[in-house]
């Protein structure tokens, strides 16, 4: 769900038959929860997902992120899961200071990336079923006017008021 940008809701409610994954290329997820689209998946999470559904023995119509007892993963589970790997994975500073306390952290880090590897703001837009002045309030540090290359020229000429005669 990280590198996909999927909420919990969203990507607890994806099925198997709900992604394609190509071997070594990007794949992508179909959010089918609120209004439908599709995500892209990069190679590295099309691998992982792979041998998950091989490991879990997985069929096209079974849940990708099933409940321990199968059936939807309940929120309560998502966070405890989530409580666990940052205890795993952070520094007591890292949690005392609150990084990724939030699940919807994997969701807020991955819009970033996108941002960052110059995916424009209405696409990221769309993948996260959000508006593009939505993304730009909420991630203004990738969008500084000292960040961006202006031809000058080029800006000149269309905005050149045309020739009038005189009369």
């Amino acid at each position: 769900m990280a590198g996909t940008a999927l909420s919990p809701g969203e990507g607890a409610s994806v099925r198997v038959q709900d992604v394609t994954l190509p071997d070594g290329e990007f794949g992508e997820v179909l959010v089918r929860a609120g209004e439908r689209r599709t995500v892209p998946v990069s190679p590295d999470i099309v691998g992982v997902l792979r041998r998950w559904i091989d490991e879990a023995g997985l069929e096209a119509e079974d849940l990708l992120f099933p409940a321990k007892r199968g059936g939807s993963l309940a929120v309560s589970e998502y966070k405890r899961v989530w409580r666990q790997a940052r205890q795993a994975l952070l520094s007591p500073d890292e949690m005392g200071a609150g990084l990724g306390e939030q699940v919807s952290s994997l969701r807020d880090s991955c819009l970033d990336r996108w941002l960052e590897a110059g995916v424009p703001a209405w696409g990221v837009a769309e993948w996260a079923c959000v508006s593009a002045s939505w993304i730009a309030l909420r991630y203004p540090h990738r969008f500084r006017l000292e960040d961006v290359e202006i031809d000058w020229d080029h800006l000149e000429e269309i905005l050149r008021l045309p020739d009038i005669p005189k009369q």
